[in-house]
């Protein structure tokens, strides 16, 4: 049985589309999921299952709407995807530090996309100029590097605007989902 992270974009910000992570929970959990958690209020929620993420999306996101009514894309990663997200950083820990140093907040993010961008999406990433911020993509994960904030980024913007459902998490996050889904497995 797979770990799985379902995360959700855009819950909770701002008072709107507030979700309960308790409720969350208890949804999945009612679902028949094994071993359901959730972490902070952003919409992370670990389950086990064996079903494959196609599968997944397709009971959970109308589950998701009937529950709480409004729609909500679900991005998916397994523990073994984590585990590779932070192995696979192609920042420097010498980038990283000097974004940490301008930066208002958290420098360091990953946009997880439910699928690789296409060849037209990447090239006008490209061609752009994103002045204090930097981009990397490794398969359908774009990481995200702000000198100054994600707040009002371009870079962050034009991401949204490939059109492929996408949620941003910071370092940390992203750490603590993967430490939590390793002891989930284990």
């Amino acid at each position: 049985m797979a770990v799985y992270v379902g995360l959700l974009r855009g819950i909770n910000v701002g008072g709107n589309n507030k979700v309960k992570m308790d409720e969350l929970k208890r949804m999945f959990a009612e679902m028949g999921f094994a071993r359901v958690q959730t972490y902070i209020q952003s919409g992370n929620v670990l389950f086990a299952s064996d079903e494959d993420e196609e599968t997944l999306r397709a009971r959970i996101e109308p589950a998701f709407e009937a529950r709480f009514g409004f729609s909500s894309r679900f991005v998916f990663r397994t523990a073994e995807e984590l585990e590779n997200i932070l192995a696979r950083c192609p920042f420097t820990a010498e980038e990283i530090a000097a974004a940490d140093a301008k930066s208002e907040k958290e420098s360091l993010y990953v946009s997880m996309l439910t699928e690789a961008p296409p060849a037209e999406s990447l090239a006008k990433l490209n061609s752009s100029n994103y002045e204090n911020e930097s981009f990397r993509i490794v398969g359908r994960d774009v990481y995200l590097l702000f000198d100054l904030s994600i707040r009002n980024s371009k870079l962050g913007v034009d991401v949204h605007k490939m059109k492929i459902p996408s949620t941003n998490r910071n370092w940390k996050t992203i750490t603590k989902l993967a430490a939590m889904a390793r002891e989930m497995a284990e």
